[in-house]
């Protein structure tokens, strides 16, 4: 096609398009988003889909598992509540709410149409069936291997009302099963277009490394994301699994800057997506633990009857508090947020909730910036990180900072070192 058979936005045919009402004519730049959550990241280097900056978690959505209270309504409400900020990223699995939750979210997008506009993540391995009654052996429900595999998927497929999955993880390690079963079973569902991209949850980071070191050497498909625990209240997640995510596929390229001058840019292989951003909803302020205790609201109780904070988390929501004063912030929970998507590139966090009035109070995260005095203030208030060996043999200089220089280089060497990539902050007003 020529430029002389493009539709020229003063031209009559031009006049008779049928357009969107925010676009002036087809060439115009994308209208800036109301909400930063609309403002879309690239997943990661191996993975170009663009998806919101937070991840809708789909854990609440659903009112099958013990105190859960998101009905069908609510959780259409929620869902389009998230969608209509711009939110585009959606996580959930094979199990949660006994089902439900994917159930609810494979209507929710037919019923809006508009299921290729979302980027679904759902998962396999766990036992979906164990409270089914008419399934008596249960055992090839759940694990890593292929008939579970196969299962889960047919079944997801189904209930989220869809012919293929955005983003397929590996919801916990298995064991009993071999990398080369798991890989092998996951490129097959690539190749047959029913997956796009793989992720892996809940696993040691050397199998993630031996994995996809598999899959590059066999031409399979390999693991773009990293979803794990992670937040100021546990933070061993930065021990292993972050200096993997930066290594495992991790390349330079170039990019031009001025002067025709073209400098090397390191990128980071996997894309990390934490959940227990928000310590299991533990990060609350002492008058929203007070107001929870009167109402009879409290917290959640699934794995437990405790609900309240323990003195650790009563310290670090303090510190929240401290550091939000400071920058102006109305929610501690957003500075919780931005914590994680400020100190390592390709960070999704996944958060759930029930109400609206929640989803707006984390959505500012998006629009703040931590100074590393903040960031390190917040760490020393965090309950006791130890990196432990063998990292903490080489930055015993720097203690419980895994991105230090190594102290035994510096002996023989006084040199420069090209710096990691950095995460990006929030986006221009």
């Amino acid at each position: 096609m020529s430029h002389t058979d493009i539709v020229s936005p003063t031209s009559s045919s031009f006049h008779q398009l049928t357009m969107p009402s925010d676009r002036p004519h087809p060439f115009a730049p994308h209208p800036k988003p109301s909400n930063s959550l609309g403002v879309l990241r690239v997943l990661s280097p191996r993975a170009g889909v663009r998806v919101s900056p937070i991840c809708l978690g789909g854990g609440n959505i659903g009112d099958r598992w013990p105190g859960s209270s998101m009905t069908k309504e609510k959780s259409f409400g929620y869902l389009d509540a998230f969608f209509e900020r711009g939110g585009n990223f959606i996580d959930t699995a094979n199990h949660y709410q006994e089902e439900a939750s994917e159930e609810y979210i494979g209507e929710w997008m037919e019923s809006r149409g508009i299921r290729d506009q979302i980027v679904l993540a759902t998962k396999y391995a766990s036992c979906y069936k164990v409270m089914n009654p008419n399934v008596k052996q249960t055992a090839n429900y759940t694990g890593g291997n292929v008939k579970s595999l196969h299962m889960s998927v047919r079944d997801s497929l189904k209930k989220l009302r869809t012919d293929y999955i955005d983003l397929l993880y590996i919801h916990w390690w298995d064991f009993d099963v071999t990398i080369e079963e798991v890989m092998d079973g996951l490129h097959n569902l690539v190749a047959a277009g029913k997956v796009l991209y793989l992720g892996i949850s809940d696993s040691p980071a050397w199998v993630v490394s031996q994995a996809n070191q598999y899959a590059k050497m066999a031409g399979k498909t390999p693991f773009v994301v990293y979803q794990g625990k992670w937040g100021l209240t546990d933070r061993s997640f930065e021990r292993d699994i972050i200096p993997m995510a930066r290594a495992n596929g991790t390349f330079s390229v170039s990019f031009s800057v001025l002067n025709n001058q073209s400098l090397p840019r390191t990128l980071a292989g996997l894309a990390l997506a934490p959940w227990n951003v928000l310590g299991a909803g533990r990060i609350r302020t002492d008058e929203e633990e007070e107001r929870r205790e009167k109402t009879g609201e409290k917290g959640r109780q699934l794995f437990g009857p405790e609900w309240k904070r323990t003195p650790e988390e009563v310290k670090i929501s303090r510190a929240l508090e401290k550091v939000a004063k400071e920058i102006g912030a109305k929610n501690i929970t957003a500075v919780a947020i931005a914590y994680v998507m400020q100190k390592t590139p390709y960070v999704f966090p996944i958060i759930g909730g029930h109400r609206i009035e929640q989803l707006d109070q984390n959505l500012e995260a998006l629009e703040i910036t931590l100074t590393p005095e903040q960031i390190k203030f917040l760490e020393s208030e965090a309950p006791p990180f130890d990196i432990g060996f063998p990292m903490g043999l080489y930055l015993l200089n720097v203690p419980q900072d895994p991105d230090g220089k190594n102290f035994i280089v510096n002996v023989g060497a006084y040199y420069q070192r090209v710096p990691d990539a950095q995460p990006l902050g929030p986006a221009a007003k």
